[in-house]
């Protein structure tokens, strides 16, 4: 799943609040992905505070969740002894403040990975006072044998976006589901992520089955559902699929919702749907890092009060606008509160009957991961 890698191309978000960072000195440390807050959020958090307000307060960025994941491996492989890491360095930031973060973004499609590979640790829910609101398919994404590894804070979707001034020009039907993907009218004019658990999944949608079907072989058309989608497609790409519908390459395109909210602030000629069968969702979540450590009592305490921050009703819609990603806290709150602009946004709030129709692409066995591949390679060969 690459759509972590991703440049969102936001303002940059770093702070170091209360002074200069020291490695010696007692601060709290946040490696993040760049926008995935928005740059205010820092600000308000040390406003919030009632205790430890005299902690430093360390935040960078990341351009790619795959840097962040691959510092999380380094940080591991270095015993919590990092060297200078030259990938989170922005102009004017010293290298002194490159030590093991308490707190850092990862997407939850590599979270078992990262279990498994022993490079982040459970998570304490008891010291979140907002835990028990979280709706419970976000706890379910972050928890594996009753301890939970992650704390979820912004979501986004897989969604179909088109060209609303062409489909208008030609009088064509917009999009409402993924049936419309295999619309003759549209043959050559499509572009699809490069993505094989998306495209079959999307795919499986279409027939009725999950994204998360253990195996394929028993779902009946289901190659030739593919073969038939492959024929309409013009190109497969996961990170020019956008700019092929702007320079009107394509008319309609499949892509990661975070990545269409910030083209639509740009062109107002696109549009995107959340697809009415469902789809498949992400979620970025805060993980702390195995060699991180558990002493400092300012700091245990911090990492708490931030996650907590994320999930306030009264932040939640401004992270949602603002970052391009919905806070899972949403659904837990009252639309009729947010401002016009989230309320209306069905990319950010979606009618909760789609939304419970949606999944997370949990992990598969690794026979069922093989299915995949070879049922893509054929496909994709295919003419």
């Amino acid at each position: 799943m690459d759509r972590r890698s991703f440049l969102l191309g936001l303002t940059a978000l770093s702070a170091t609040l209360n002074g200069c960072s020291n490695p010696n000195q007692s601060a709290f440390r946040v490696r993040l992905l760049r926008n995935s807050l928005p740059i205010q959020f820092p600000n308000e958090f040390r406003r919030q505070l009632t205790e430890f307000k005299d902690t430093t307060i360390d935040i960078k960025p990341a351009d790619q969740l795959q840097a962040l994941f691959t510092a999380l491996q380094t940080w591991k492989r270095q015993g919590g002894k990092p060297e200078a890491d030259r990938s989170f360095n922005l102009p004017f930031v010293s290298q002194q403040q490159n030590s093991i973060p308490d707190l850092v973004t990862m997407g939850d499609y590599w979270l078992s990975v990262a279990i498994r590979q022993q490079l982040i640790q459970p998570l304490d829910p008891k010291a979140w006072q907002l835990w028990n609101q979280l709706p419970d398919r976000w706890k379910k994404i972050v928890t594996r044998e009753n301890q939970v590894w992650g704390a979820p804070y912004r979501w986004g979707s897989t969604v179909i976006v088109y060209r609303t001034d062409i489909f208008r020009d030609r009088n064509l039907t917009p999009p409402k589901d993924w049936a419309d993907l295999w619309r003759e009218d549209l043959r050559g004019r499509i572009a699809l992520l490069d993505q094989p658990r998306e495209i079959i999944g999307l795919t499986l949608k279409k027939l009725g089955q999950s994204y998360n079907t253990a195996d394929l072989t028993k779902v009946p058309n289901l190659e030739a559902e593919l073969t038939a989608l492959n024929r309409q497609t013009r190109f497969y790409s996961s990170d020019s699929v956008l700019q092929s519908l702007l320079v009107d390459d394509v008319w309609m395109a499949v892509a990661w919702s975070t990545d269409v909210l910030q083209a639509m602030k740009r062109n107002p000629s696109i549009a995107a749907i959340f697809p009415s069968s469902g789809t498949a969702l992400f979620t970025d979540v805060w993980v702390r890092p195995a060699v991180a450590s558990n002493q400092d009592k300012a700091i245990q305490s911090l990492v708490g009060q931030w996650i907590n921050f994320c999930w306030q009703p009264s932040i939640a819609p401004q992270l949602s606008l603002l970052s391009q990603g919905a806070s899972p806290i949403l659904s837990t709150l009252d639309p009729a509160t947010f401002p016009d602009r989230l309320r209306e946004n069905a990319l950010l709030v979606p009618p909760a009957e789609l939304l419970d129709r949606s999944e997370f692409l949990e992990p598969v066995s690794d026979t069922t991961l093989e299915q995949y591949r070879s049922l893509w390679t054929k496909i994709r060969s295919s003419v």
